[in-house]
């Protein structure tokens, strides 16, 4: 069993195969210091190598916010120097969440403005209260987003939209979001833990490897052809047939049983 680093910021727990992070600055609406994307960084790190782990829920602590950005007291003494190693390490992080063989979600209550955007984008799946907001109003500060939000985002809603968000201040709410491919999934705030359950089942009733290998191959495909991208596709699908799950699956589905898979 993992053994995760302790924080000061972040509560963290696993349970039943599912790790949960929770950021806890709820007085500071969660935003994102130094300290707190060291954290998050130490904790993701140690995710990557727990195979127990089949699944991550990240979360803001309290009713108001996800993360209402990064921490605008902290910035606002920082030299051009601190700043570029604050972008670096909150990059690092987002790139860091990338590459996890685990999907993770981002269960969005409230506020997800600047970091907090930018954080929810570096996860896999965004679920949403319809009382979220999503945002980069970092050009109000007379900043540019800068943990990957002018990259993420256009690649999200496409260049349009991003544009209006990042220079224009527009913020989308949960349904918005939604329907800009945003979010995955938006519900009311009563609903969003159940909801947030449906996504965790479904990935856990599913082959590990085979979701590892199919977020890792969507995550690739920013950044490949067409053609090269089918290529990996195929071999990866080939090298499934010769692990234990493919077998299990497809002995189950022939059986007419649920499969097991051993993780």
């Amino acid at each position: 069993m993992t053994v995760f680093p302790r924080t000061e910021t972040l509560l963290v727990e696993a349970k039943a195969a599912v790790l949960q992070i929770t950021i806890n600055r709820p007085d500071a609406l969660n935003a994102l210091n130094h300290q707190v994307l060291t954290e998050l960084t130490a904790v993701f790190s140690a995710a990557a190598a727990a195979l127990e782990v089949r699944a991550i829920v990240l979360q803001g602590a309290g009713e108001k916010a996800f993360v209402a950005g990064a921490d605008v007291k902290q910035m606002s003494a920082m030299t051009p120097a601190q700043s570029l190693e604050f972008a670096r390490l909150g990059q690092g992080l987002t790139m860091l969440m990338a590459a996890l063989p685990q999907p993770i979600i981002a269960k969005v209550q409230g506020f997800a403005l600047g970091g907090g955007c930018e954080l929810a984008m570096a996860c896999d799946l965004v679920v949403a209260s319809t009382r979220a907001k999503f945002g980069q109003p970092e050009v109000g500060l007379g900043l540019i987003a800068g943990f990957g939000g002018t990259q993420r985002l256009v690649r999200r809603v496409g260049l349009t939209l991003g544009l209006d968000i990042l220079c224009a201040g527009r913020n989308l709410s949960g349904e918005e979001a939604a329907a800009a491919g945003l979010v995955a999934r938006v519900v009311p705030p009563e609903e969003l833990d159940g909801e947030v359950n449906k996504v965790l089942k479904g990935i856990l009733r599913a082959a590990p490897h085979a979701v590892a290998e199919s977020k890792r191959l969507a995550r690739q495909a920013y950044d490949m052809t067409l053609a090269a991208g089918l290529s990996a596709e195929a071999t990866a699908f080939a090298a499934c047939f010769s692990g234990a799950e493919a077998r299990e699956g497809m002995q189950a589905f022939v059986e007419k049983r649920s499969a097991s898979f051993a993780t």
